[in-house]
């Protein structure tokens, strides 16, 4: 809808008569609704919208000088706009929040506002959970969830490490060798399935613990000739069944 359509008469309010005031809001108020069905479909209710628009319209009213702006419509759609952005800022959830979360997330707010004006100081846990109403886990909760009023890009520097300049986007993705390797892990396994205890426990000191041939005969009790000849038989079991898996 077109502002020019409204057909709004261009009042101006008599110094300190609120009548003329409030006749001057009434009439304006097509302008707020057309403003704010701009902004609707965003996930506020459209009526919403329209009493924080109704804010900037007051406000608007308020201030206008009719010396300054000749039009009272002029003056005021960028302080009705503003005021409605302002609202989507500082008050709409970036992160979806169930309804009884964001109830319970004002209620401590209040709670916390009050307290600490009237104390000086930050109110307990036992304190805003005597104030509110609620017990110490829901006021926990309640301020958990108001966490979610911000978003944190995703490029901003870890917390507490402002100078840092890793792009958090570039450690997204990022391929796991854990992955790469799954596969020849399994194959592995099977072979490994194929030897005795013995076997196994020499494969493992060699090639997962890293031990040499003379450790390992150290270790087992035997020959170092010994390990090496069961090493090689050990590999060949392996090969074999790693060619059988591959074919």
């Amino acid at each position: 809808m077109r502002l020019e359509t409204l057909e709004l008469t261009d009042m101006r309010p008599e110094h300190n008569d609120p009548d003329s005031r409030d006749q001057l809001i009434e009439e304006y108020m097509p302008l707020v609704r057309s403003l704010a069905r701009r902004f609707s479909g965003r996930g506020e209710q459209f009526e919403d919208l329209v009493q924080v628009g109704s804010i900037g319209l007051i406000k608007a009213v308020d201030r206008y000088d009719p010396e300054r702006s000749p039009e009272l419509a002029s003056y005021a759609v960028p302080t009705i706009i503003g005021e409605i952005r302002r609202h989507f800022r500082d008050r709409v959830w970036p992160v979806s929040v169930p309804r009884r979360l964001k109830e319970l997330s004002h209620r401590v707010s209040v709670a916390l506002e009050e307290l600490t004006s009237d104390l000086g100081r930050s109110p307990t846990i036992a304190e805003l959970a005597a104030a509110a109403e609620l017990d110490q886990e829901q006021v926990l909760e309640a301020l958990e969830v108001g966490r979610a009023y911000t978003a944190r890009s995703l490029s901003a520097p870890p917390e507490g490490d402002a100078d840092a300049e890793i792009d958090r986007l570039e450690a997204l993705g990022a391929e796991d060798h854990s992955y790469e390797v799954a596969e020849d892990r399994a194959v592995l396994a099977a072979g490994l399935e194929q030897l005795d205890e013995r076997e196994r426990r020499i494969i493992h000191l060699r090639f997962f613990e890293g031990l040499t041939q003379s450790q390992i005969a150290m270790e087992i009790g035997i020959s170092q000739m010994h390990v090496s000849r069961l090493i090689r038989k050990a590999l060949e079991t392996l090969g074999g069944t790693i060619e059988i898996e591959e074919a």
